[in-house]
């Protein structure tokens, strides 16, 4: 009987033969940490829906970011739990607010750890929306865009080392580009929260920064699921506008959407693995459906190999602790 001369297993013999061609590298210094801030409470509230993550104090969230740092982790992402909230969301640039008060406190405590700061208004707003409404209940776009540009800066100054507006108000991208340069704030990065879809599985997060809406949904701002070419257009857009970086949120079902935005873009491209895909894999592996290293590091990697340079996700640590212990 003849063989074929091309033998695919050939290179897959044995783990250091898999790991001399191995396309793809997934390492402690591609991952960001997201972190939830609490203006008031203890120093550290676990979340029930999210197994392992908690809420910090600031002196917590401190705590947590010398552990990350010592991790190799690359970053983390600060969202905001303020005590008090209003129509307006006046909170979320408050120069003392909660996320401006971590900023500082974490770059003063470990200088080597970037800090990225999510801008939107949905956290401090009484009715948990993204932006101020108008007389009819509904999302006001450009009344909007000057309270996000405020928060951008407030950020900034702080000492954030990029900004990531998540708020998918048409036209934010610009403004805060804008009002960042008019402070001195050139050399801020803008990270875009450009392809963030109207998802299911962000219920955990919305428990987590409570940050659910009162009344209706978010459908009418964040993108339809269905559409992969609107993605790329609001990509675009975006890195018209003046983005650094451009993000695709969610991310397991939407590799298709990383691939595409970072052909379109040729940016650097930042995948956030969600609170509704981190919880269900806890939940499948508590349950021991799934073996939890094994598919964290799957997943990871699938979204590096989709084209994103940056991985958001709640397994970081895990996954950096995992990647320093290989089987």
């Amino acid at each position: 009987m003849a063989f074929p001369r091309t033998r695919m297993r050939r290179l897959r013999a044995s783990a250091d033969l898999r790991g001399l061609v191995r396309e793809t590298e997934l390492a402690p210094g591609r991952l960001v940490l997201p972190l939830f801030i609490a203006e008031s409470g203890p120093e550290h509230e676990p979340i029930a829906t999210m197994p392992g993550v908690r809420r910090h104090s600031i002196s917590g969230a401190v705590a947590e970011a010398h552990e990350v740092a010592g991790l190799g982790i690359a970053a983390v992402m600060l969202f905001g739990v303020p005590s008090a909230k209003d129509e307006r969301g006046s909170g979320a640039w408050d120069e003392e607010g909660v996320v401006q008060t971590a900023v500082r406190a974490i770059k003063q405590a470990v200088p080597e750890l970037l800090v990225i700061t999510d801008v939107c208004l949905c956290e401090y707003t009484e009715h948990g929306h993204c932006g101020v409404l108008d007389d009819a209940g509904a999302v006001d776009n450009d009344a909007t865009l000057e309270l996000l540009a405020q928060t951008a800066v407030s950020h900034a100054r702080a000492g954030a080392d990029l900004i990531a507006p998540s708020d998918m108000m048409d036209g934010r991208v610009g403004v805060i580009r804008s009002e960042l340069d008019a402070d001195g704030l050139q050399e801020t990065p803008i990270l875009a929260y450009s392809a963030k879809f109207a998802s299911a599985l962000y219920g955990p997060f919305r428990e987590a920064a409570d940050s659910t809406p009162g009344f209706g949904d978010r459908r009418g701002y964040q993108m339809d699921p269905a559409n992969g070419r609107e993605a790329v257009r609001e990509a675009l857009l975006d890195v018209e506008e003046g983005a650094d970086m451009v993000m695709v949120k969610p991310a397991l079902a939407y590799g298709d959407v990383i691939a595409a935005v970072k052909r379109a873009t040729h940016l650097p491209v930042a995948a956030y693995n969600v609170s509704g895909e981190y919880a269900m894999v806890k939940a499948a592996a508590a349950a021991g459906y799934v073996d939890e290293r094994a598919a964290v590091l799957e997943i990871l990697t699938s979204l590096r190999r989709a084209g994103a340079e940056v991985v958001i996700s709640y397994h970081a640590k895990d996954a950096a602790r995992w990647m320093a212990q290989p089987r």
